[in-house]
């Protein structure tokens, strides 16, 4: 039995591209459109839906494509959107895409093969194969973005204001009186990294400490966060660490130990999330508290409204969020 590889192949295009075809073929071009239903034809292929019925059913499925499924503040987020999918009588599909861009592709087939009425993505990147649909339907695309928020990506998403959630952890910081500020990013290919690092120099030039920043970048995982705040520590040492996120944190709290230093004695530490492992740390973390589950409902409420017509425009929903204040600060010991 012929498989879409096979139909690829033979048409001299790709896997998505033969997965537009059949599901969405206004999107693509005509001479392609041909080369591809010709090589169906002749191969025999057989998609996994009936092709006159893949215009109008309805799997009651939403597909859910994570960066690091490992990731406790991804955990919860699902759970949020399982939660409100299954409310509304939906299921829930779940794609580990590990930061790979092959990965986000394949599971981008799964939307366009109709497997899935409508993709939630986590992450900041919109697959390739989707953009063209992005681009035809506008705000009737079933595509949502959680978490990130860029208008590049042109879809409805819901989210926190990053930058203004950093400025404030700085400003605690600041407030206590620290001047020598390490910072640990996320990758900045990502847009909420690069707008916590925006409200991070934001209040920094607002209160004249710039020069004291020291930023390097982390990957949101435990070991980087070991990685970066050991060579933090090594060089200029600061007073204070601010990761952007809690795992980060976790390997910031392990290399200041592992230095021989105390926190917050030493060294005050503040994380970004609020996990469900914050508080039980030792010290206790303070931390930029997410509302995880509430972004899980309102990105199944952004892409119900698009299932059902309700949707008139793109719809960006900024969530609140709130400076969690714990053992892991104090005012360095200098002061």
């Amino acid at each position: 039995m012929a498989t879409i590889q096979d139909v690829a192949r033979d048409a001299g295009v790709s896997t998505a591209t033969v997965s537009r075809v059949l599901s969405a073929p206004e999107l693509v071009a005509e001479a392609t459109r041909a080369r591809v239903t010709a090589s169906v034809e002749r191969l025999g292929y057989q998609p996994n839906f009936a092709a006159k019925s893949l215009r109008t059913l309805k799997t009651e499925k939403i597909l859910v494509t994570v960066p690091d499924i490992s990731n406790p503040f991804f955990s919860q987020v699902i759970r949020g959107v399982e939660e409100a999918a299954r409310t509304a009588g939906y299921s829930v599909l779940l794609g580990d895409t590990r930061h790979e861009a092959d990965r986000e592709e394949e599971y981008a087939a799964m939307l366009l093969r109709r497997e899935a009425d409508g993709l939630i993505f986590l992450g900041h990147r919109l697959p390739e194969a989707l953009a063209p649909m992005v681009a035809a339907r506008g705000v009737r695309t079933p595509i949502v973005n959680g978490c990130e928020y860029s208008s590049e990506l042109g879809v409805s998403g819901a989210h926190i204001d990053n930058a203004r959630a950093s400025a404030e952890a700085m400003e605690h910081l600041y407030g206590l009186g620290h001047r020598r500020v390490g910072v640990i990013t996320g990758p900045l290919a990502s847009p909420l990294s690069r707008d916590r690092l925006e409200g991070v120099r934001a209040s920094a030039q607002a209160h004249g400490q710039a020069a004291g920043l020291a930023v390097v970048a982390g990957d949101f995982s435990i070991d980087s966060g070991l990685r970066e705040a050991t060579a933090l520590l090594a060089a200029d040492r600061p007073s204070a660490i601010f990761c952007f996120s809690d795992e980060m944190a976790m390997g910031a709290l392990e290399a200041i130990r592992r230095a021989g230093l105390s926190c917050p004695e030493d060294v005050s530490l503040v994380g970004f999330d609020d996990i469900r492992f914050a508080e039980f740390l030792n010290p206790p973390l303070t931390t930029v508290s997410q509302p995880m589950d509430r972004i899980g409902h309102e990105v199944v409420r952004l892409l119900l409204d698009i299932l059902s017509g309700k949707a008139q425009a793109l719809e960006h929903v900024t969530l609140p969020h709130r400076l969690v204040v714990r053992g892991s600060t104090a005012p360095p010991a200098a002061a």
